[in-house]
């Protein structure tokens, strides 16, 4: 019986040097069609100086730097009226830098295939009308309307809350249509199946891992008790963190050394500069590794925590907001679940003195690595029985 051919069609391609949880995300995902015995090519965009993983099977429609914080004044005032005019998200404007006509060229160069997989929104909505020809899987990396509607109401400049209103409306009808359109539907969290309005025989959730494979921890010395790594010019993680330091870091003790790895939004480092802030680090496993306890601080936004998932895997010591759990069916013995601010500083306290006393707390992450993975395989073979 011949496999079944996909042809992924993602804004990023997966590529050497892959650092944002999207594109881990990407990776894993593909990596679990290929499991299933489908063959697969991929279709995107690339990140500027970048070279794909898979050469051989990709598709480039080009480069690009979609990321808002580096573009200056003049490029997001055009990538608003860009999106004004045309009536799309700002994320799917930002990926309108080629042609209807060379996109369809592109897909027509992947020769004979099945099914589309539409991985995520910005490209998939920014050529909706490419997609009609074939069957389309789904893959739901977050609530993109729901995430949007959450900054809005955490922002406080009016433009960023009228924008953010805007991406909210035009998102939600954009999943409904893509949900409507696909055969069948992958999400990242349990819950968000219900937040896009899916009946349970339409979706199924995927488990992921961070690596191809399972992470090889390595013991080394504490050099701070607390660490934190995210990209945190991304409004949900932004909103985590300011809860972290507004909420928690004040009950604190004051000699508790936090470090925080990461973009980071320059007012935020100016307003604590009690905490040691890296930017992007070298080794982002060595960080955590050199570290007594990892807080995983998300309060809003959709889809899953990757930052959680790493932390898990090495089999970290965590104190974790429910929140941050999301997607995950069960929680490593050495991560205490804490939503108020007392009991989250609590925990991290009672944690880093065992460290510093000696008691690192950390498990073997194999076990959740291969539970994850075999989670992925069985939501991915349900979801390729449908095509």
């Amino acid at each position: 019986m011949q496999p079944l051919r996909l042809l992924f069609i993602t804004s990023l391609v997966p590529n050497y040097g892959s650092t944002t949880g999207y594109e881990v995300a990407n990776a894993a995902i593909i990596n679990g069609f290929l499991r299933s015995g489908a063959d697969v090519k991929v279709l995107g965009f690339n990140w500027p100086g970048r070279v794909p993983s898979m050469p051989d099977e990709t598709i480039l429609l080009g480069e690009v730097d979609v990321r808002t914080q580096d573009a200056g004044f003049k490029q997001k005032i055009k990538w608003i009226l860009k999106a004004v005019r045309t009536g799309l998200t700002v994320s799917s404007v930002k990926l309108r830098v080629v042609s209807d006509q060379a996109f369809q060229k592109a897909i027509e160069s992947a020769g004979e295939f099945d099914a589309y997989v539409l991985n995520g929104v910005a490209l998939a909505g920014a050529f909706e009308a490419h997609f009609k020809d074939k069957p389309s899987i789904f893959v739901a990396h977050n609530v993109e309307h729901r995430s949007a509607a959450e900054n809005a109401d955490a922002v406080n400049d009016i433009v960023q809350k009228i924008l953010f209103k805007r991406e909210a409306r035009l998102l939600a009808k954009l999943e409904k249509r893509l949900c409507d359109q696909a055969e069948f539907v992958f999400t990242l969290a349990d819950e968000d199946g219900g937040m896009l309005g899916l009946p349970p025989s339409k979706f199924a959730t995927l488990p992921l891992v961070t690596t191809a494979l399972p992470p090889e921890p390595v013991s080394r010395k504490l050099q701070y008790d607390l660490a934190l790594i995210g990209t945190w010019t991304w409004q949900p993680n932004r909103i985590g963190l300011e809860w972290f330091l507004n909420e928690v870091k004040p009950l604190l003790p004051e000699d508790m050394k936090i470090a925080v790895a990461g973009s980071t939004p320059s007012d935020l480092i100016d307003a604590w500069p009690d905490v040691e802030f890296l930017g992007r680090v070298p080794d982002a496993v060595a960080f955590v590794e050199s570290a007594a306890v990892v807080p995983l601080v998300s309060v809003a936004g959709t889809g899953v925590q990757l930052k959680t998932i790493e932390t898990f895997e090495l089999g970290m010591p965590c104190v974790a907001t429910y929140h941050s759990v999301r997607g995950i069916s069960k929680i490593p013995e050495n991560c205490i679940l804490a939503d108020e601010p007392v009991a989250f500083a609590a925990a991290l306290t009672e944690k880093v003195e065992r460290a510093r006393q000696g008691e690192r707390g950390r498990l073997d992450g194999k076990a959740f690595y291969q539970q994850q993975l075999d989670g992925m395989d069985r939501a991915i073979k349900q979801g390729l029985a449908v095509l």
